[in-house]
């Protein structure tokens, strides 16, 4: 821009002379450099100035050939344009109303010079030059690190890598990194590094560059990164860049510190899987090789491995010192490659309960239980019943013992601190004694008789008591349950069973107890609900008054007329035969058998005295 606003100042500086000189002067202003894309199109601007009149104005554009003749490629004038053929930007050019030319699908060839001649009739000719600058920006670098494994202990520098970006223009740079810190360009070979670049122009037009980096590595550049990038120019003189992928490098390096400890957990017991891990830093690592140190001093050779070693199932046996040792040969004689790690085993002995499998007791006795085991910590105790704990020490003592204290205890032990390291030893305390029957709420009322009655009979000693049921011959079903036995027997009531009872007797070979279980009929006596005041019942209880108004009124014209008879009879109006009378009266007198019914579930009935015939006695004598 600024060359394009120099010219045209010149191109005014001399108009302006000519004009005061009097004389006719065509001026044509052309930017010297004008800068294209690879593949875009271009307009290269052509301007004129004249001190007098111009006609007939005739555009023409040339282009420098490579032989360094001129060549029209586009033409115009007032009343023609066009392309000259045959040329090598035939199809490609064409001049614009303002005398600028238009270029399209750039090539790397169409970098050249390009010309501007105007022919103005009288006010003459004049012409205007400019170079075209065509930019490629290259493609993105891309490197081949080094496949074999470098050496850091090598005198010298070792290849590292060759970085290559293509199909740019003009020629772009390459710049080497190391953990985003750019290299310094040396290019003169030494001990430590150097790169050497090259640059090759393809038969496109565009170049191609490589840069290969030469490096004497150290132990510290195993994690490093190294990339490249590429530098190049584009329109308007601003310069962009395009990295590589970043790549690491495969040193070999001495061991020069190893490693050695337990993967699993610090606290281990007997019976778990232990891994030993031993690491050296050198690269490629080496193997190991694994050894025990017995107490007397003496080396157990384990064997080699890649730096993990599992023990499995270990017992205390498997405790003591391992040495790891890395077999890097290459490490100097300071280095320390031998390293030990100390396992230590927890474990716990059997359980030993005394008394040991069994103990009996009599009933109401005493017994002391104890157990002891050893272990690599202090155990301790606990005596458990099922799931409660009854004691929590080695020694556990019952006394006054009852036949609930019968059954298995077990000892249970445990080194603190390690979990699941648990073990334990049971006994089985046995309490003799006869037979005793659990006294068990129990219900032996009926309503009827005949009907099916379920008695059980529950009791506990030992040896095991043998339960027997009065009246004999009953069926009976037994359970054992614990240090309990249940018999259960179902039977009809009778009279007989109501007068006697039920007798249930369990015994061993101590002694025996019973129990008499009681039986009696139990009436129920009907309940009257008393009805529900509904408007229903208002209505029926309204019918019902009128029913007991009714016969109310029937009963007292009965006594009336009653009445009235007796009334006749006295007067000796009424005719009443003798033999009626004394057959009355005998069959009073030979009343002599009384029989009582009771009757249930009758609330509204009254039991009284009748005669041998059935018939209700008058009142004068009961």
């Amino acid at each position: 821009m600024e060359a394009r606003l120099a010219h045209l100042l010149c191109v005014l500086v001399f108009a302006a002379a000519a004009l005061r000189g009097g004389q006719a002067v065509l001026q044509v202003s052309v930017p010297p450099e004008v800068d294209a894309e690879l593949g875009k199109s271009v307009s290269i601007p052509c301007i004129y100035s004249s001190s007098s009149k111009t006609s007939n104005v005739i555009v023409e554009w040339f282009i420098t050939e490579r032989g360094g003749d001129r060549q029209r490629v586009a033409y115009r004038s007032s009343s023609d344009s066009g392309t000259d053929k045959n040329t090598e930007l035939s199809g490609r050019v064409s001049v614009d109303q303002d005398s600028s030319l238009s270029l399209s699908a750039v090539e790397i060839g169409d970098e050249r010079d390009f010309h501007c001649q105007i022919t103005a009739g009288p006010a003459g000719s004049g012409e205007g030059n400019a170079h075209l600058r065509v930019y490629s920006a290259p493609q993105t670098p891309e490197v081949s690190p080094q496949t074999k494994i470098i050496s850091v202990t090598d005198p010298s520098v070792s290849e590292v890598s060759t970085c290559t970006s293509k199909n740019g223009n003009p020629a772009p740079k390459i710049i080497w990194y190391k953990d985003s810190t750019p290299l310094p360009e040396v290019t003169e070979s030494n001990d430590n590094m150097y790169m050497v670049p090259r640059v090759v122009k393809e038969s496109s037009g565009l170049y191609t560059i490589t840069n290969t980096l030469y490096f004497k590595t150290s132990k510290e550049d195993k994690d490093s990164q190294f990339h490249c990038q590429v530098e190049y120019v584009v329109p308007g003189g601003r310069t962009e860049t395009k990295d590589s992928p970043k790549f690491s490098l495969s040193l070999h390096y001495y061991t020069e510190e190893v490693t050695f400890a337990l993967v699993t957990p610090k606290k281990v017991k007997e019976g778990d899987d232990v891994t030993l891990k031993c690491k050296a830093d050198g690269f490629p690592e080496p193997e190991y090789e694994l050894t025990k140190i017995q107490p007397d001093g003496s080396i157990e050779d384990k064997g080699t491995f890649s730096g993990m070693f599992t023990l499995r199932s270990v017992t205390r046996n498997d405790g003591g010192k391992y040495r790891c040792e890395a077999l890097d040969f290459d490490s100097p004689p300071e280095v320390k490659l031998k390293k030990d790690v100390t396992l230590l085993v927890h474990y716990l002995d059997p359980v030993t309960v005394s008394p040991s499998s069994s103990v009996s007791v009599p009933l109401g006795g005493s017994v002391d239980l104890g157990c002891t085991t050893t272990g690599s910590k202090t155990p301790s105790f606990m005596w458990k019943k099922g799931s409660q704990v009854v004691s929590q020490s080695a020694s556990l003592v019952l006394k006054e013992v009852s036949f609930e204290a019968a059954g298995s205890y077990s000892c249970v032990a445990s080194v603190p601190g390690i979990s699941g390291l648990v073990k334990e030893a049971i006994t089985n305390v046995t309490v003799t004694g006869k037979a005793q029957i659990v006294d068990l709420p129990y219900s032996g009322r009926v309503s009827k008789e005949g009907e099916l009655l379920t008695l059980s009979c529950t009791a506990q000693g030992h040896p095991e008591p043998q339960i027997s049921w009065t009246p004999t011959g009953l069926e009976a079903i037994s359970s054992v349950t614990g240090n309990k036995v249940t018999s259960t027997v179902t039977l009809p009531v009778t009279p007989i069973l109501v007068d006697s009872g039920v007798i249930c007797e369990a015994s061993n070979e101590h002694g025996s107890s019973r129990k008499k279980f009681n039986v009696n009929i139990h009436k129920e006596t009907p309940t009257v609900t008393p009805p529900v005041d509904t408007e229903a019942n208002r209505q029926e209880q309204g019918g019902s008054g009128a029913a007991v108004i009714a016969v109310v009124v029937c009963v007292l014209l009965l006594l009336i007329l009653v009445g009235f008879l007796y009334f006749l009879q006295k007067k000796g109006k009424l005719p009443c035969g003798r033999q009626g009378k004394e057959d009355i009266v005998n069959t009073e007198a030979n009343a002599d058998e009384i029989v009582v019914e009771m009757k249930s579930g009758k609330p509204n009935e009254e039991a009284g005295l009748l005669d041998s015939n059935g018939r209700q006695r008058p009142m004068r004598d009961q």
